[in-house]
């Protein structure tokens, strides 16, 4: 454009805020329009960005340039959906570069989300694979706001309650990790108080559970999905039983009706497991604490159990006739026919809540990264940022802990019963893990679901409070199902043939923990499920509220993109032959990879002790040492079948063990990194391994139907693949929720931090260096 059209490029960026006057750029104009200056752009030193000096003679009036196309765009309203609030001509940044690069739309608030909207969003268009039906690129639902910044005069402040002036730029922080950048600029002054106090209204201030918009939807949606997808829900007596018979468990445990009602105790699930031995009148006596409730049997008859204590200030009469009444049930439950009990407190043994949601605070902010600047100012101490944090060293301790369950139930053939406060956090945490690296089934897809149901959303996790999703305390807040999912997370990258979904799927299950149109996590029990089941209902009248559940992924999926959640690699348990069949008929079905021999008990301590000293002195220097700490370490036995496991080839559908040692627990970089465009590696990865494998299981796919047309054979079995991996040079290592993002040209160190190295004399006269960029951020 020249002439008229730079005229109006200058004219309007002097025109003031409060002026009336507004320029919209057409759709094919939109770089024309000059960008707002970024939130918080400085110069060398500090100095701030310098005001422009030219001012505009000509009148709006006399600028003669084509009208921009009036185009409305209005967003996609799910049913029970409410428009509150909304704002034009605001400026979203692009977050993949430190520029003023962006484009213009609206911003609007709903009773669901937050979304902006511009031309491309009524533009099918370009459409990535792999989308959400449910949440768009650009939409954040109120549950996944995590903080929200305004900046006054290049100063963020922390936005709450009641605004009394406000911002220029309104920055949003989610709990998914995104960063959203809004310039409001050239936004009209009315729509600025309206649009910035309803979003940290409507998301950042304390709600009824009612309010959330889970009922909004489960009332004016029609129900015409079923939502099981062969997910056990674990909310009938049948449920129960059948898992006792899956596991060989029903001989010495029994499944209860005792809380029918929920006349034991409104936090435990409607019907569960106890053994047999245990009476009714027990169960009632405590309000269900103190008894051992069955999580698991292992193939040899060793149980995982769990227990809630007792509160630990009590009178001393009180404390007396609970102390009887435990030692009472350990006596009964340590006779045959049940096994040895070793007991353990997880909140001895493990981090606190606070802990984790401390370590887990400090390890986000990593991440948190809204411009290249920043990313690259924090590179060169990254590993040091990391460590700190202390987050990965949660990871390791929770993982050793489930390791040692593992060892007690396989090669002492004992009884574990986990003890806390409530059973409810770091006991599903630990009987989650334990279970699936002892049960193939538990690594499928549909076991890892009835899993999560059964010591999850049955089992009475807190998630409305662990979430924080009604903004109601912060100190209930902790991240213990995140934690759960990066642990499993471990385990499938480390064995990927073990496993029939992906890390993808594990990254859409964390991100579903923020849709508030599922039931599955946004309760704290099943008793508060229940009661808020009741309610007026749009289509019916009346009638209870009928939830979805998370579980049904073609909710927010379609069949291409529900392809990424299948591994393609998974190793499938092959079916034993009918001459087998006859002889392993009264064998568990589930096969160990280690022997079970009977490991000598030893006082020793040393767990790690050789090897780590050994990768201390060699390979990291000292800052291994925080990793793996030594005043905590199992007994020699441990160690021994931890080696005597690594030491064997894999049997992907028996026992699995995770590698725990320093370096080996990694950072998920698929949920942590993925909208960093810098931290992606375009055609390497892991993805493009697997884009080669697929290519090759495509052509054997192909030449298999052509042998089996020639032989007029049908083909049976569906296999699984992930669609239209082609040209993997594109590709993203962070595939597929970065698919071609434009690659950054920083270098791997900035200037600055070459400067504080060395001279920058010597700087000049030095040969350039070759920097390796593909390689392993982590």
């Amino acid at each position: 454009m020249g002439g008229a059209g730079s005229v109006m490029r200058l004219g309007v960026a002097a025109l003031p805020r409060d002026r009336s006057f507004r320029c919209l750029p057409a759709r094919d104009e939109r770089w024309e329009l000059p960008p707002p200056p970024r939130a918080g752009a400085m110069l060398g030193g500090g100095a701030r960005a310098s005001k422009p000096s030219f001012v505009s003679y000509i009148s709006p009036e006399e600028i003669h340039i084509k009208e921009p196309i009036e185009k409305e765009v209005n967003p996609h309203l799910l049913p029970g959906e409410l428009l509150l609030c909304e704002a034009s001509t605001v400026y979203k940044y692009v977050q993949e570069d430190g520029s003023n690069r962006g484009t213009y739309g609206k911003l609007v608030c709903t009773n669901f989300k937050i979304s902006f909207l511009d031309d491309d969003s009524a533009s099918d268009d370009n459409e990535p694979q792999f989308k959400n039906k449910i949440v768009g690129e650009n939409d954040i639902t109120l549950q996944c706001v995590d903080q929200i910044y305004g900046v006054y005069d290049e100063k963020k402040k922390l936005l709450t309650g009641q605004l009394r002036k406000y911002p220029e730029t309104l920055i949003i922080y989610c709990k998914d990790l995104r960063v959203f950048n809004f310039c409001l600029r050239y936004t009209k002054e009315e729509e600025v108080k309206r649009i910035v106090s309803g979003i940290v209204h409507h998301s950042q201030t304390p709600k009824l559970l009612k309010r959330l918009f889970l009922f909004s939807y489960a009332s004016a949606a029609p129900n015409n999905t079923d939502g099981r997808n062969q997910t056990v829900m674990f909310e009938t007596l049948e449920d129960w039983r059948d898992e006792l018979e899956r596991t060989k468990g029903n001989v010495k445990y029994k499944a209860v009706t005792t809380n029918e009602g929920y006349r034991v105790s409104e936090k435990l699930p409607l019907y569960f497991v106890v053994p047999i031995c245990i009476s009714e009148e027990n169960i009632l006596k405590y309000e269900g604490r103190g008894i051992p409730i069955w999580c698991w049997s292992c193939h040899n008859g060793a149980a995982l159990l769990k227990m809630s204590s007792f509160p630990k200030e009590q009178d001393d009469s009180t404390s007396q006739m609970q102390k009887a009444f435990l030692d009472g049930i350990y006596k009964t439950i340590s006779k045959p026919p049940y096994e040895l009990l070793r007991m353990d407190d997880l909140s001895s043994s493990l981090p606190s809540l606070q802990d984790i949601q401390t370590a887990y605070t400090r390890f986000k902010q990593l991440f948190l990264i809204d411009n290249s600047t920043d990313f690259w100012a924090t590179d060169v101490k990254w590993f040091s940022l990391l460590e700190s944090t202390n987050w990965l060293e949660i990871i390791r301790r929770v993982l050793k802990k489930a390791i040692e369950v593992v060892e007690c139930l396989e090669i002492q053939h004992t009884n574990v019963l986990l003890i806390e406060e409530s059973a409810t956090d770091l006991c599903c945490v630990i009987s989650s893990l334990v279970q699936v690296m002892m049960d193939s089934y538990s690594r499928t897809k549909s076991g890892f679901q009835s899993l999560i149901q059964k010591e999850w959303v049955i089992g009475g996790h807190s998630f409305l409070d662990r979430c924080n999703h009604l903004h109601k305390s912060e100190k209930e807040e902790a991240p213990v199902f995140l934690l759960l999912l990066n642990c499993v997370w471990q385990l499938v990258q480390q064995y990927p043939p073990a496993f029939e979904f992906t890390e993808t799927y594990l990254t859409v299950l964390s991100d579903s923990l923020y849709v508030p149109i599922f039931s599955t996590f946004f309760f704290n029990s099943q008793h508060q499920r229940d009661t808020n089941k009741s309610g007026e209902s749009l289509k019916t009248q009346s009638g209870p509220f009928r939830f979805l559940t998370v579980w049904d992924w073609s909710v927010q999926f379609d069949p291409k993109a529900l392809a990424f959640l299948n591994n393609p690699l998974y190793a499938e348990k092959p079916k034993p032959e009918r001459s087998q069949r006859k002889t392993a008929r009264f064998k568990h079905q589930r096969q160990l990879s280690l022997p079970l021999t009977q490991a000598k008990p030893s006082t020793k301590r040393g767990f790690f002790r050789e090897e780590t000293d050994h990768l201390i002195k060699n390979i990291l220097g000292k800052r291994i040492g925080k990793f793996i700490n030594s005043s905590d370490e199992p007994p020699n036995s441990l160690r021994e079948f931890y080696d005597s496991w690594h030491s064997k080839p894999v049997d992907y559908h028996g026992l699995l063990l995770p590698r725990i040692d320093g370096p080996e627990i990694k950072v998920w970089a698929q949920r942590y990194l993925r909208w960093i465009p810098e931290a992606q590696l375009h055609g390497g990865g892991t993805i493009a391994t697997a884009a080669k494998i697929l290519d090759l299981m495509e052509e054997v796919q192909s030449l298999q139907v052509k042998m089996d047309e020639e032989h007029s054979q049908a083909v049976s079995g569906d296999v699984h693949s992930v669609p239209l991996l082609r040209n993997s040079a594109r590709l993203s290592s962070l595939f597929p929720f970065a698919l071609l993002q434009r690659q950054s040209v920083k270098p791997a160190l900035p200037t600055s931090t070459w400067k504080d190295l060395e001279d920058e004399d010597d700087l000049v006269k030095r040969d350039d260096e070759f920097v390796d960029l593909s390689g392993d951020m982590l």
